[in-house]
């Protein structure tokens, strides 16, 4: 899918990282990881659509990928931290820096763009004239004429709606972006409202947190560039691929949740021990969210993980609805609120526990098909596929698996 522009031929993404170095099979490590992130959840593929979960593999997406010039991108920074892009780029792992920053054009993002002032609006304005990916960090104010961030002269407001007009797909990345986040909590004092509060008139993607986990962020890139769609979204705009199941559902702790073993203090036994977080606050009853299965920085640990109760930060409204972060949520059901061990019967518990490693076994099972095919050729890279061995008369091929 390259273009000419003057007789000049644009590269495909895989011509450009085979010139740059990357070696296939890291390419192609990359797509497993990215083919197991969008298994993680079945429903994305919608009823009836189940079968088509084997042919999501590394090798396809490796496949598409290689195949696609770069896109231009204008990523966004208005009313917030950095700390999505600066998340992203720290992550630890081959994520923007190594591969979305090779797969897309990004001629806009005041992070890491080298131009400043009339050089770089005139590099949002001519990106902006053409079709492009907008991404954007950042709630937008639209009290008193949304004079709390403004940029050239500029609202955020009127830059968004700029941005938008071409665009093709829209994302709305981090918390701030997705609702107002801090700034957008009670009392709300500059007016701050998520990208799909202003742009109504085409879909956004929600890729929520704060800040979300990098890899969902070009999971939700290459998905777009891939399938050529925008993914399948939950009713908060979410994709589902990454936002259908509860953390406490995939927690690793649930069983201890299930037997009444609670953390009490940061410092007491139960901690030490690794058990439910759910008296010091964890909000993850109420969190739709990858981060057990995903984790972060290479899949290194998570929030939980480290001991530290989830704040529902992929739920919109979170500053208001699980403030203050360390009380219990209320009128959580399950075996764990009344019920301990002994009441509850080793059978039972033990059951718990079975079930969790059955999903967690589930898990690996999906990471390791993903990356299962890490040697199929691939000819943007130079790979020729070996021609198949001719079959004698009268003999039938060997079946997969049995040896000829």
């Amino acid at each position: 899918m390259s273009y000419k522009l003057d007789g000049w031929q644009e590269p495909t993404l895989g011509e450009n990282l085979a010139r740059a170095g990357v070696e296939r099979r890291d390419f192609l490590k990359y797509c497993g990881s990215l083919a197991a992130i969008f298994t993680v959840a079945p429903s994305l593929l919608g009823a009836g659509n189940e079968a088509m979960a084997d042919e999501i593999t590394g090798d396809l997406i490796a496949e598409k990928l290689a195949d696609v010039t770069k896109p231009n991108v204008v990523w966004l920074q208005l009313q917030e931290c950095t700390g999505c892009i600066e998340s992203a780029l720290r992550s630890g792992g081959t994520t923007v820096e190594e591969v979305v920053l090779n797969l897309l054009s990004v001629n806009y993002n005041e992070a890491i763009m080298a131009a400043a002032g009339d050089a770089a609006n005139k590099a949002l304005d001519s990106t902006n004239a053409e079709p492009h990916i907008l991404v954007v960090n950042g709630s937008i104010p639209v009290k008193d004429g949304g004079i709390y961030c403004t940029m050239g002269g500029k609202s955020a407001e009127q830059v968004l709606r700029e941005s938008a007009e071409n665009a093709t797909a829209i994302l709305a990345v981090g918390a701030c972006a997705v609702w107002g986040s801090v700034q957008g909590s009670n009392p709300n004092p500059t007016g701050a409202v998520g990208v799909d509060q202003i742009i109504r008139d085409k879909p956004v993607i929600n890729v929520a947190g704060c800040p979300p986990i990098a890899e969902v962020i070009t999971a939700t890139v290459a998905y777009i560039l891939t399938h050529e769609s925008l993914p399948r979204t939950d009713a908060e705009g979410r994709p589902l691929f990454a936002y259908d199941q509860r953390i406490h559902d995939s927690c690793p702790r649930r069983p201890h949740f299930d037997a009444g073993q609670y953390v009490r203090t940061f410092d007491d036994e139960g901690s030490r021990s690794g058990w439910c977080l759910y008296e010091m606050g964890c909000k993850g009853p109420s969190t739709f969210s990858a981060c057990p299965i995903i984790q972060w920085n290479l899949h290194t640990s998570w929030p939980i993980g480290a001991g530290h109760p989830c704040i529902g930060c992929t739920e919109k409204h979170f500053y208001d609805r699980f403030t203050p972060f360390y009380h219990a949520l209320p009128n959580v059901t399950g075996l764990g609120i009344e019920a301990t061990a002994e009441t509850v019967g080793w059978g039972l518990l033990g059951a718990t526990v079975v079930g969790v490693g059955l999903h967690a076994g589930a898990t690996a099972l999906r990471h390791a098909a993903a990356q299962k095919k890490g040697d199929e050729p691939l000819e943007a890279f130079g790979d020729i596929p070996e021609p198949a061995e001719p079959v004698p008369a009268g003999e039938e091929p060997a079946a997969s698996g049995e040896e000829a």
